[in-house]
């Protein structure tokens, strides 16, 4: 059967273009689209169980893999298939699971797999920011009960102009790197990074993005439109009863406002919140308990939050006493870990971070290998989050995607302030040790710290801060270090990192329909000044970067020779750099300018000593000396004819001298001149013509014998000549070959003639 197949395309302004097609494959799944942008193709299925699942939540999976024969790849490793996803799809899958998550209703409980895939890999496009356009108009043309479209668009500022969706060249060059979550009334999410930009700069690409992303939205309604809406599949809801809502209200309320104004510890808020939660429940009898008693909890921290939110609105006072911009006591500590390259300790109210820093050569960067891009990370984070900052034990289950967000956002907030001169291959690792409410933002001030402790030079100090907001559509307030719990029961959670000149990274998610640009902007400025306030603890603690890296710490010297001295460096399988590594006790690592072609090689090692005689030997073999001018050279090999000398300034670098240029009397054996070790003057003459090989002579420098009579030079033996100079040979005739091929002949039999068949 041939497939009915409907098309709609998305013009981006500038020539490029965003197909939707459906019809034609994965027909099995409740909504599938082919999302395609020049030669790069994604698939996205989607798939929802009918029955709920026994759940309180909604269990939704987004899933993005990119096939690595969609580049014509294949995979590493021994299977030579694709494995566990990367770290670049987790944080693609985060990117579209932020944004689709809050549009389900929030009593929906069936399982949903959103699953997207790179089918074809275009060099000029980069497929993540295509893969919540893909979600979405995929959920459209399925039957989920969900609530509006939405898309994504990745939004670059190159050359002072914004770009929809960038090739990763013109991202090279931008600025401003941000990728933009949004329905067509309303922006849900943002992240990204920017080199130092302002408030109003950031604002500004977001709206750019949103006026793209609603022609993506109705891209979306047209196909699903042609295609033939579905009916929204009905579900088992959740079961109301508001005369219960009422009472629980009304006994809980006035309680939790009270306990929320009292300003106490997370662990102190939270047991009398318990507390509360238990007279409630008691107030009903076993009866009402069978019979209703699985609403109690729902209701509970529905009017819990309720009350929180009202006393922040009401009289700008916060869970921990707290007024809205005011930052929780901070302190910090540097240079905590004896054995390690840096390190630093922040901590923030309940919220703790320990950074180290470990410095390495460019064997140690960060190897990326995706279909849709390769290539090295000189620079990178680790965030770990163990059960125990938040007083929990739950199953260790290796790194978690919220560990890999956490981290990358960190990483981005901080990579921009790394100098390009850095040698180093720079790795910080964060342990959060105490968590509540912006565990992320600690480990870019901890890292920020721990990276000038070990004598990173950063071009300037970075700090971060997770900011909130409570609305109510006429009334709202802007939270300044957010607690936790304010992270729940918040509408807006937006993370900014930057330093004194601008922002330098972004995390929001914002939770609230039509939230006006004026209200964000007024939190970023807010956010700005509590990024400073928190910039200012930092530099008390350590002003600026050490002067040297720590004396157990290695040190990088770079150094670049020429690519056709790089061979001899290394030696034949490697044998010179080997020996080199081990007398000196250091680690060199050779690669080549892709543009200069020129060999750079990285020194490192703890030891001075060490480094400086690698130094050595790499000038040494730099040393080029000039035609005409005297040396002084040390003896260091005897040879029947002559001897092998290097330069005193350029140990290693050899030359012949050879056994006639010794002296101007005829020289028999080379040790009646010279002997080992001797030091001796000569004279460099450049490269022999005859032998191709440098010429140097000790004579040269000598005064000439009185009487001395050089020896004639030898004829030339032309062409011309050559019969004359070989009488005394014979002629060829006289060689005994005379009658060699008669002999030859007469001992062969005679042939045979050939049969006739």
């Amino acid at each position: 059967m041939i497939p009915k197949v409907f098309r709609e395309v998305i013009d981006l302004g500038d020539g490029r273009t965003i197909s939707l097609e459906t019809g034609k494959l994965a027909k099995q799944a409740h909504g599938s689209v082919v999302v395609q942008m020049g030669k790069a193709m994604l698939l996205c299925t989607v798939v929802s169980n009918y029955k709920q699942s026994p759940v309180d939540f909604l269990p939704l999976t987004v899933d993005y893999r990119e096939k690595f024969a969609a580049a014509g790849r294949y995979p590493g490793g021994f299977f030579k298939r694709e494995a566990r996803p990367s770290d670049g799809e987790v944080l693609t899958m985060r990117l579209v699971d932020r944004v689709l998550r809050p549009l389900f209703p929030k009593d929906y409980h069936s399982e949903v797999q959103v699953m997207i895939q790179l089918m074809s890999h275009d060099e000029d496009v980069m497929p993540d920011a295509l893969a919540g356009l893909a979600a979405s108009a995929a959920i459209q043309l399925s039957d989920f009960p969900f609530e509006c479209p939405i898309s994504e668009a990745r939004v670059a500022r190159v050359n002072g102009e914004f770009v929809i969706n960038p090739s990763r060249a013109q991202l090279a060059d931008a600025d401003i790197d941000m990728m933009i979550g949004a329905s067509a009334d309303s922006v849900m999410m943002v992240e990204g990074e920017m080199d130092e930009c302002s408030e109003e700069e950031m604002a500004d690409a977001i709206k750019f993005a949103h006026e793209s992303i609603k022609i993506q939205i109705e891209a979306q309604v047209r196909l699903a439109e042609a295609f033939g809406k579905k009916e929204v599949r009905e579900y088992e809801t959740a079961e109301e009863n508001e005369e219960l809502e009422k009472r629980i209200h009304d006994l809980a309320y006035d309680k939790c406002y009270a306990i929320a104004k009292q300003g106490t510890s997370k662990a102190e808020r939270s047991a009398a919140f318990a507390e509360v939660k238990e007279e409630v429940k008691a107030s009903f009898t076993e009866e009402e308990n069978e019979e209703f008693g699985h609403l109690v909890g729902g209701y509970y921290r529905k009017a819990e939050k309720e009350a929180v939110r009202e006393l922040t609105l009401a009289e700008g006072i916060r869970l921990d006493g707290r007024k809205t911009d005011e930052i929780r006591p901070i302190w910090s500590e540097v240079d905590y870990l004896p054995s390690v390259h840096g390190s630093s300790i922040f901590t923030r109210g309940e919220t703790q971070a320990l950074a180290t820093v470990t410095l390495g050569t460019s064997r140690d960067s960060n190897k990326i290998d995706m279909p849709s891009y390769e290539g090295e990370e000189k620079f990178y984070l680790h965030y770990n989050f163990p059960p125990f900052c938040t007083g929990e034990a739950r199953p260790l289950r290796g790194t978690s995607r919220r560990e890999v967000g956490h981290g990358n956002l960190a990483q981005r907030g901080l990579k921009g302030m790394i100098p390009d001169d850095c040698p180093y291959t720079v790795r910080v690792v964060s342990e959060v040790l105490e968590s509540n409410g912006s565990s992320s933002m600690a480990t870019v001030c901890a890292g920020t710290m721990a990276l000038m402790d070990a004598g990173v030079k950063l071009t300037r100090p970075v700090s971060g801060i997770a900011m909130g907001l409570i609305s109510d559509g006429d009334r709202y307030a802007v939270l300044s270090d957010i607690l936790g719990d304010e992270d729940h029961l918040g509408d807006m959670d937006f993370k900014v990192t930057g330093t004194s000149e601008g922002i330098t990274a972004c995390q929001m998610d914002i939770k609230i329909k039509g939230l006006p640009y004026e209200i964000l902007v007024n939190a970023l400025k807010q956010a700005r000044d509590g990024r400073l306030h928190i910039l200012d603890k930092i530099t008390e603690t350590i002003a600026s970067a050490n002067e040297e890296v720590k004396a157990h710490a290695p040190k990088m010297i770079n150094r670049r020779i020429p690519n056709e001295l790089i061979g001899a460096f290394i030696g034949p399988g490697g044998k010179h750099i080997q020996e080199l590594q081990k007398e000196t006790e250091t680690t060199i690592v050779i690669t080549e300018d892709a543009v200069t072609e020129e060999g750079i090689i990285e020194i490192l090692g703890t030891n001075p000593e060490g480094i400086e005689a690698v130094i050595a030997r790499i000038e040494s073999m730099m040393f080029k000396p000039e035609k005409g001018s005297v040396y002084e050279v040390k003896v260091i090999k005897m040879l029947d004819f002559g001897a092998v000398v290097e330069y005193t300034e350029a140990p290693g670098n050899e030359v012949l001298l050879h056994v006639s240029e010794l002296a101007w009397e005829r020289t028999d054996n080379v040790s009646d001149v010279v002997k080992m070790g001797d030091i001796l003057d000569v004279k460099y003459f450049g490269l022999d013509p005859r032998t191709k090989k440098e010429k140097v002579s000790r004579k040269a420098i000598l005064p000439k014998p009185e009487g001395f009579v050089e020896r004639p030079p030898r004829e030339s033996s032309g062409r011309d000549n050559r019969n004359g100079g070989r009488d005394n040979r014979g002629s060829r005739d006289n060689r005994g070959r005379d009658n060699r091929r008669d002999d030859r002949r007469d001992d062969r039999k005679p042939r045979e003639e050939k049969k006739e068949d």
